[in-house]
């Protein structure tokens, strides 16, 4: 920059044309530096984070799904081996989650829907605290139960990274399908359709 400078503004020339020089030049790089940060601001808010669940496909489908013991937010305990035969959905959420926000009465009604056709919704907290997501239970008025997972055991098993995430497990026990991101109950009786058929 030094060397730039001296090229641009020699001891002959006035002072006033140099400065003039050095404000374009710092001008030009602001401009530079503040299209740039548009540019990545545009193609970072343009990518989807939510994907269809037909859209990846997941090594655990038509695996046996891992049991897991756990507790409910109301201290009871809950076993994933002791709901063979029905569907169970498992559903990874967190109270800070925005589309976990988004999807929570979707839950709720198929929950509702689904109570009399042997299907089981089960609510696994994700990285969230014991207290924030019974406020969040109880805000949103939910009709299943949901697991504390603390240690992240449950997500690890089932290779989920961040929620909402949702794993449908046929009567067998096999994983039948996987939902990214938030869902919605005509999304989940499609997938609990596939699980039955």
């Amino acid at each position: 920059w030094t060397s730039y400078r001296r090229r641009q503004c020699p001891v002959v020339r006035a002072t006033s044309e140099c400065r003039r020089v050095n404000r374009l030049s710092i001008r030009t790089l602001g401009v530079a530096a503040t299209l740039a940060v548009i540019a990545i601001t545009f193609f970072l808010g343009s990518r989807s984070p939510s994907v269809d669940h037909g859209d990846l496909a997941n090594p655990l489908v038509g695996t046996a799904a891992p049991d897991f013991v756990a507790t409910t937010l109301d201290d009871q305990p809950w076993r994933l081996a002791d709901h063979r035969g029905s569907v169970v959905v498992l559903n990874f959420w967190a109270s800070w989650c925005g589309p976990c926000v988004t999807e929570a009465p979707e839950l709720t009604s198929f929950a509702w829907s689904q109570r009399k056709n042997n299907v089981h919704v089960l609510g696994v907290v994700f990285n969230d605290s014991l207290s924030a997501a019974r406020g969040f239970e109880s805000h949103y008025g939910s009709l299943y139960p949901s697991v504390s997972d603390s240690r992240g055991d449950i997500a690890n098993a089932l290779g989920v990274t961040s929620p909402p995430t949702t794993i449908v497990i046929d009567r067998e026990g096999l994983v039948s399908s996987v939902i990214y991101g938030a869902t919605t109950a005509s999304a989940l009786g499609e997938a609990v359709a596939e699980a039955t058929a």
